[in-house]
């Protein structure tokens, strides 16, 4: 009776540790995630990805300026990083939203007003507010537009515009060129 007592918790030990390991190996046929293309702006800005340097003028005089691309989330968003690791560091996430190119500042203000497409062509993304994100636009002052102009395939200007209280304030250009490792 103790022999097939002990006989039964071995198997059942060994079915339970066949399991545990066959979990965690990845299954034979697995195939790897393939990401649906973006729309035609939205793969504009994954081509961004990378390091790029400039100099803007954010009120104070002219710094230098590091801006960080990358293609994130098996490529269904670009995530641009400025000013990384300051005081100052602010993340936008470029991504379609309803088969169009859309975007959402995480800004130093401490809000994060969404932007959408309004037009491209060629050489320019311009997005403009949308008044959905949950930014109050008449009183939170907030980054409200953004043109982005494509000077070549390594050199773009970026003009962000603010708003305080429903009125447009000054206009923040950034003039990049890309870092060639």
């Amino acid at each position: 009776m103790v022999a097939m007592k002990l006989t039964s918790m071995i198997a059942l030990l060994s079915l339970a540790l066949a399991g545990v390991v066959s979990a965690a190996e990845p299954a034979e046929k697995e195939k790897p995630h393939q990401p649906k293309p973006g729309s035609a702006e939205l793969e504009r800005m994954k081509a961004l990805a990378g390091t790029w340097k400039g100099k803007t003028d954010m009120g104070g005089g002219e710094t230098e300026i590091t801006v960080q691309y990358r293609i994130v989330s098996g490529g269904a968003a670009v995530e641009e990083r400025v000013f990384e690791g300051t005081p100052h560091e602010m993340v936008t996430m470029y991504y379609d939203k309803n088969g169009k190119l859309a975007m959402t500042h995480y800004c130093v203000l401490g809000n994060r007003p969404g932007l959408v497409l309004k037009s491209a062509d060629a050489k320019n993304l311009e997005f403009d507010f949308d008044a959905t994100c949950g930014v109050d636009d008449k009183t939170e002052m907030h980054m409200h537009s953004l043109a982005i102009t494509f000077d070549g395939p390594d050199s773009m200007t970026q003009t962000w515009q603010l708003f305080d209280s429903g009125k447009p304030k000054e206009h923040h250009p950034f003039t990049l060129k890309r870092v060639k490792s």
